[in-house]
């Protein structure tokens, strides 16, 4: 039992510096390459203005779009990496705003309702809650052709936090969890690193159910 919590205890903090690593790839892309690829571009821009080189015009505008490309996603690889909403935001802030961006296309209806005002969660477990969230959506979009998903957050005096995600797709094979390629596996690991109970629970036709409870610590 010792040996079990200090192994999930290990892959949290290995998490923590995985995170912290990639924060900080993150600031030097847009601080350094970031600064280097605006001033090549202002360059280019004056010279497209100055208009010194005949004929080069046209070949001065290629090269403008494909530097105003790159820094577009230099910026958005930069904020990736760094993604600092996750330390910033509440979990419920995180889940509401990738069940808006999901509503937004109007292909499936997402419901989300918690129990609670606030909730201290650390870094680990926000993203671990937020990326299971995340993966559990993408997963139904592609595959289940459901209609619609229901979020449910809960935390009671013996529980830190309780998640449930359930769609109402058309379902699956529960013991090919390994081999049906909808990241079930990646879904049932991050819970395992923090030491959440997991289940997953999938009918033909009547969809899927994800439950991970996370209890408080004695």
């Amino acid at each position: 039992m010792k040996n079990e919590i200090h192994q999930r205890e290990l892959l949290a903090t290995q998490l923590e510096i995985q995170q912290a690593t990639m924060q900080q790839i993150g600031r030097e892309l847009h601080d350094n390459i970031g600064q280097k690829l605006t001033l090549v571009s202002l360059y280019v821009q004056q010279m497209l203005y100055e208009n010194k080189v005949p004929g080069a015009n046209e070949r001065i505008d290629q090269v403008s779009q494909i530097i105003n490309q790159s820094l577009q996603d230099l910026r958005s690889l930069s904020k990736t990496l760094t993604d600092d909403n996750i330390n910033q935001k509440e979990i419920v802030t995180l889940i509401q705003e990738e069940v808006n961006n999901t509503n937004s296309f109007k292909k499936c209806s997402i419901n989300f309702e918690y129990n609670f005002n606030q909730l201290d969660l650390g870094f680990v477990h926000k993203n671990m809650l937020l990326r299971i969230t995340q993966e559990f959506i993408q997963n139904s979009l592609k595959h289940s052709n459901c209609k619609n998903i229901y979020i449910t957050l809960n935390t009671s005096e013996d529980i830190l936090w309780d998640l449930t995600i359930r769609d109402d797709g058309t379902g699956f094979d529960t013991t090919h969890i390994t081999s049906n390629g909808i990241g079930l596996t990646n879904m049932k690991n991050r819970a395992e690193i923090i030491g959440a109970q997991f289940s997953i629970d999938s009918q033909k036709n009547k969809g899927t159910t994800l439950h991970i409870i996370f209890k408080k610590q004695s």
